[in-house]
């Protein structure tokens, strides 16, 4: 079962979504043995119970169950992750995680991996119709290889959640290019003033010194693109208003004529 399958009993349009144990199990690819495992070391915050003492999971408990898993892909035992959680405020948001999770993947180097069909639907938390397959490979998060499917792991949960955003695929397309060609100039800008800041050192003083810097960029870059595109948002939801108002205005004022 997925939360596809559920999503009308467990979620509405002004609402955030709901999630039985199973459904949240089903959507992160993990068992509900292991939901429950985390829930008592601590790693995930406890659900709302609700009527009959069943538990409700949310946005967060996702987020921080991809957050686990890029943090087992890194190689950390279960200690460090306890450790490394335990660092984190209290109160994240789902986006909160989400930003931590994308910062953990850039330490990581790009790893593509050979899937089957079945292996794809497992790593992607659900079963994926022949469509959504399609849709997929034209981001290029998998490409058809044979029997098999060459898979961006990096790029896979990404782009499985943006199946299921209301926008049409030429215009989740066209936002891609357009994330890319952004992200790598201000990837060459950077390069540049850090190659001109470190000119004169050491090699080997030059190397750890980028692997220390390359979580901390990405991190600033993912915080100040979130602060730009919520303020873009807000000027234009607040443009839109001012919009309504005034033809809701000259409205009225020509009725009173």
């Amino acid at each position: 079962m997925t939360t596809r399958d559920t999503e009308p009993r467990g979620r509405s349009e002004d609402t955030e979504p709901t999630l039985t144990v199973d459904e949240l199990a089903a959507r992160a690819g993990v068992t509900v043995r292991t939901v429950r495992f985390y829930g008592t070391k601590g790693l995930l915050p406890p659900p709302a119970i609700g009527p009959r003492r069943v538990g409700h999971y949310g946005r967060e408990h996702l987020a921080r169950l991809a957050l686990i898993e890029e943090l087992q892909h890194q190689g950390m035992t279960l200690a460090a992750i306890e450790r490394y959680l335990g660092q984190l405020p209290p109160g994240l948001t789902a986006h909160d995680l989400a930003l931590h999770r994308a910062v953990v993947a850039s330490w990581a180097p790009d790893t593509v991996e050979r899937l089957t069909r079945d292996e794809l639907g497992r790593r992607a938390g659900r079963p994926l119709s022949d469509e959504e397959v399609e849709r997929l490979a034209a981001m290029d998060v998998v490409t058809r290889v044979g029997d098999a499917y060459r898979v961006d792991a990096g790029l896979l949960r990404l782009g499985v959640e943006l199946l299921d955003v209301s926008l049409s695929h030429e215009t989740v397309l066209a936002a891609r290019t357009a994330l890319l060609e952004h992200s790598r100039a201000a990837a060459r800008d950077l390069s540049r003033l850090l190659r001109d800041a470190v000119a004169e050192r050491d090699a080997r003083d030059v190397k750890s010194l980028s692997a220390h810097m390359h979580p901390l960029v990405v991190q600033a870059l993912l915080t100040t693109f979130q602060r730009s595109l919520r303020e873009e948002l807000r000027a234009w939801l607040d443009g839109e208003g001012e919009e309504r108002s005034g033809g809701a205005d000259e409205g009225s004022g020509r009725s009173d004529r």
